[in-house]
């Protein structure tokens, strides 16, 4: 098969004939028709994932078509429409047992801990847990997005962060993840302000819900962007979620809620980036909640299908380019400094 394979981190990816993969006993094999380009995946080709051990084919936000399967999976056969979670479950360990598989104690991730789906075929463990079959209604580029950026803001609003109708909810960075939870807020009847430092991505929160918008570019650090979420909300919001990842938009996401606020970080912090030195004064003074939310377990897929497929939630809105599987490598490369709006999608066809 062709894929992308990169052979020591943050040296430019290239692509190449690779083995076609074979399923695992409880695994599954899945033709890639779409994948997603995510900041996961360039913090993974940076090397800021231990997971990881080059040469390495990257990638884990796909849909598909089951190629094959392993003799111990009952629940699937070749043919079926699938995505799958980020986050793959053992369904075994006491977490996968209390029903949270998305901090699984022996999870696997595609594109981290094994090959991903920046390939033709990409293989998922303990297919019977994780594959999530696909309404026709929804085609393969809009469930690309919801292995993790729109699945993964779906979880963090609605069932993290607790988001009610005519609150203030607060989203600082509005990439893939962070406009996901703009559409997915406003949808549940929130007052969205959101914030970034690009007007192409403030307008794209503004066209899929955003009520308010804040520019970052000219704030110096992020108590002054603190100051205007405070300021566009009528004192802070209800709940705020750092959709980017980074000491600045962490702080300053918490800085920016009202008391009894709640918190939510999506965006990764990976240790080599630098730990925040998060505002305890102000949790402690305003009984913040400090949350994290990390993908969306297999199970609750049906919930957020049934949104998609009844028009409430729109992930195909979010897609704004599809690039070759040629023109992936530069694409993840140039993830180094700021990117195009909306979801990218690679098709390893192309």
């Amino acid at each position: 098969m062709r894929a992308m394979v990169f052979d020591e981190f943050g040296v430019r990816p290239e692509v190449r004939t690779v083995s076609d993969p074979a399923p695992p006993p409880d695994g599954a094999v899945v033709r890639v028709s779409a994948t997603g380009l995510c900041r996961s995946d360039w913090h993974g080709w940076r090397g800021h994932d231990p997971d990881i051990s080059p040469p390495h084919v990257p990638g884990h936000e796909f849909a598909g078509v089951v190629e094959a399967v392993g003799a111990g999976v009952t629940g699937w056969r070749p043919g079926a429409r699938v995505t799958a979670p980020f986050v793959c479950a053992c369904g075994r360990c006491p977490a996968c047992l209390a029903g949270d598989q998305q901090v699984c104690e022996r999870q696997t991730q595609p594109g981290f801990t094994h090959w991903g789906s920046f390939a033709e075929y990409v293989v998922v463990r303990d297919a019977d847990v994780n594959l999530v079959g696909l309404p026709d209604g929804i085609d393969f580029g809009a469930a690309a997005a919801l292995g993790c950026r729109f699945a993964t803001s779906f979880r963090a609003v609605v069932q993290q962060g607790r988001v009610a109708a005519g609150e203030w909810v607060a989203v600082l960075g509005c990439g893939g993840v962070g406009l996901s939870a703009v559409m997915i807020a406003a949808a549940a009847g929130a007052r969205v302000v959101a914030v970034d430092v690009a007007p192409a991505a403030l307008d794209l929160a503004r066209a899929v819900g955003a009520a308010e918008v804040v520019s970052a570019a000219g704030l110096a650090g992020p108590d002054e962007v603190a100051a205007a979420v405070r300021d566009r909300t009528g004192g802070g919001a209800h709940l705020s979620l750092d959709a980017l990842g980074s000491v600045d938009t962490c702080v300053a996401s918490i800085a920016g809620l009202r008391r009894r606020g709640r918190h939510v970080q999506v965006g990764l912090l990976p240790p080599a980036l630098g730990r925040p030195a998060v505002p305890m004064e102000l949790v402690i003074a305003y009984e913040l909640a400090v949350l994290g939310s990390h993908g969306m377990a297999a199970h609750a897929y049906p919930g957020l299908l049934g949104l998609i497929t009844a028009g409430r939630l729109r992930p195909a809105d979010l897609v704004t380019g599809t690039l070759g599987l040629a023109e992936a490598p530069a694409a993840l490369a140039a993830m180094d400094g700021p990117t195009p709006p909306g979801v990218r999608l690679v098709d390893p066809a192309g």
